[in-house]
């Protein structure tokens, strides 16, 4: 059976199972062409250089996202689902998606996430300023979670999630941490994101709130 013939889909699908097995610092194009079979200078008629070959990962991951956006539903809930939708594709791609939000990306599939969450808050009455700052803070708030949950550390390199070990602490010096040692030991990372996500949701209603009152 005669093998897949070459394409920018190949090459970027190649450099994301590289970058998920060892992170982004181990591609380069002579890899790439390595995990592929082929000569490193056919890949430039598909991928111009590296750079571009990053981009193209960062765009792909982004595309994949799944919206069930409903526009008629209230933006509390729309911010809920867009948020459980990066969250799912960073979880399945958790190294890629550190290298998204380290790229700068022009193309329509890295811009629409941003278009939705923007045009979400924007028609809930948020002013653009405040609409830019609400996506920053979900964007941090949903990488900080997936650095914790599955150990992917800002240079893409492999780590270990820790819990806090309370095991033989003084409880003179430290009560609570005593006291909650059971709890500070484990974590449902689900659970922990979805009360991350609606005290966000609730500090964005209070805020609301207030500035309609100083109107």
């Amino acid at each position: 059976m005669p093998s897949e013939p070459l394409s920018r889909g190949r090459i970027v699908a190649a450099a994301i199972d590289l970058i998920e097995r060892e992170g982004a610092d181990a591609v380069s194009m002579r890899r790439i062409a390595a995990e592929l079979g082929v000569g490193v200078m056919s890949l430039y008629n598909h991928v111009p250089n590296k750079d571009a070959l990053l981009n193209g990962v960062a765009e792909t991951v982004l595309s994949r996202i799944e919206f069930t956006d409903d526009p008629g539903a209230p933006w509390t809930e729309r911010v809920r689902e867009q948020a459980r939708a990066f969250r799912q594709i960073a979880h399945h791609h958790p190294r890629s998606t550190m290298l998204v939000v380290s790229r700068q990306l022009h193309s329509a599939a890295g811009l629409l996430p941003v278009e939705r969450a923007l045009a979400t808050l924007r028609e809930a009455g948020f002013e653009g300023a405040d609409a830019v700052r609400m996506v920053r803070m979900f964007v941090a708030y949903i990488v900080g979670s997936l650095l914790r949950e599955v150990g992917v550390t800002p240079t893409f390199a492999p780590a270990q999630t820790r819990t806090i070990n309370a095991d033989g602490v003084d409880p003179v010096l430290f009560p609570e941490v005593s006291s909650l040692s059971e709890l500070l030991g484990e974590c449902d990372h689900e659970a922990e994101f979805e009360f991350g996500l609606e005290l966000l949701i609730t500090a964005i209603e209070a805020y609301a709130g207030r500035r309609e009152g100083t109107r």
